[in-house]
């Protein structure tokens, strides 16, 4: 059930234009912000004293697989990506939606919860038998519950990265998908002997051309990025990018087109020759241009690490109030669930985090985390491991869990 909830007397990171509010108190009903200011009266509310301490929207935690898999290495495990086709002939299935496959009991959920992030972006991918298409993915609330939020995204890869599925060719990646956007569009017969598209994948292709979700792009070498710009200029989509290890060398171009720009902030070698540019200064010239930027992700096991990412970028030049909207308002935007939560604000689901410290210093804890204004178990397997082993042996050896004897 959703709480009645009054956080009193905390350092408020809004993350809208209204900033930071020093000693303010934030209203919880029935789960949503009800109000946010000084001195408000709790009623039959439950009251937090925060004395001081930060208080944030609960964060995003990336770009990730959390919920599709449990094990990376264990191809059981693992439901993130699909491989339909063959090498020679792959299967191009945007219909592919990754969400139907999303686990709210998985161990990983409670381990990112306790770290203060609220909510992810799960993304669709391909291996080999599969496209430069993933499928669609969709935000879920680390909060339990089983159903995607908002609009879904179709995750679309570009570059040396995804060149093993295009013919060893990043140049057969613009064919290809002209070819896609031709088939959706009726531009191309559907019983073609050369479609590549199903009629679930057309119709489900049809709806991102017709701007009614956001196509997430994975690419990074600057070239690229001014074709895809040029692409979706062409047929009139929305993108945004993810990767973008030399996005700065075009961020004016970014800024002018509105593309969103999902930055791996800790990227600064050229891991490959698509980021030969990358810098640790990478978002702040992307902000600074006025692009939007938002972090992608430190992995599903590790999406705790996406606010070292947010902090990295802080401490290489992006101002401290948008490294806390690239983990909060940036994302909620770009995926259209701003409605509901990102900001602390009237009207908004009650996902708040009481942290220690500053939240983008590593050093700091989240001590208390609420979805819907319900406090959640600061708990995880971690944490009972780590419970597990510090306590004194009894009569059984520390492996067996307390009250085994």
């Amino acid at each position: 059930m959703a709480q009645d909830l009054l956080v009193r007397n905390a350092k408020v990171h809004t993350a809208t234009s209204r900033g930071t509010l020093e000693h303010a108190d934030v209203l919880v009903r029935n789960g949503r912000i009800a109000a946010v200011g000084a001195n408000l009266q709790a009623g039959n509310a439950t009251v937090v004293e925060a004395n001081g301490r930060a208080l944030t929207p609960a964060l995003f935690g990336g770009i990730t697989d959390i919920g599709l898999e449990e094990v990376s290495g264990e191809e059981a495990t693992v439901d993130a990506q699909q491989s339909l086709g063959e090498e020679k002939d792959p299967a191009v299935r945007p219909e592919f939606d990754v969400t139907l496959a999303y686990n709210p009991e998985s161990i990983l959920l409670p381990v990112a919860r306790v770290e203060g992030i609220g909510w992810t972006m799960l993304a669709a991918g391909s291996t080999t038998g599969g496209s430069i298409i993933g499928g669609q993915g969709g935000v879920v609330r680390l909060d339990g519950s089983l159903d995607p939020v908002g609009p879904k995204a179709l995750f679309l890869s570009l570059g040396a990265s995804a060149s093993n599925l295009t013919g060893k060719s990043r140049a057969a990646q613009w064919m290809i998908l002209d070819q896609l956007v031709a088939e959706a569009r009726g531009r191309m017969s559907a019983d073609s002997k050369f479609a590549m598209l199903t009629p679930m994948g057309r119709a489900a292709l049809a709806k991102f051309l017709d701007r009614r979700g956001l196509i997430v792009v994975n690419v990074n070498r600057a070239a690229d990025i001014v074709q895809l710009l040029r692409w979706s200029k062409r047929n009139n989509v929305r993108v945004a990018v993810t990767g973008g290890a030399e996005a700065w060398k075009v961020a004016d171009q970014l800024a002018a087109a509105k593309v969103p720009v999902f930055v791996d902030s800790l990227a600064d070698l050229p891991a490959d020759f698509d980021q030969l540019g990358a810098t640790l200064e990478n978002a702040a010239r992307l902000r600074a241009a006025g692009v939007d930027v938002a972090i992608q992700s430190a992995g599903s096991h590790h999406a705790r690490k996406v606010r070292q990412m947010a902090g990295n970028a802080v401490a290489n030049g992006l101002p401290w109030e948008d490294g806390l909207a690239a983990l909060t308002r940036v994302p909620a935007q770009a995926f259209g669930v701003d409605g509901d939560f990102g900001t602390i604000a009237v009207g908004k689901r009650a996902d708040l985090v009481l942290w220690s410290g500053d939240p983008l210093d590593v050093t700091s804890l989240a001590e208390a985390v609420w979805l819907d204004g319900r406090a959640q178990p600061m708990r995880s397997r971690q944490t009972e491991l780590r419970d597990r082993y510090l306590r004194s042996p009894g009569a059984l050896p520390r492996a067996y869990p307390a009250g085994s004897e």
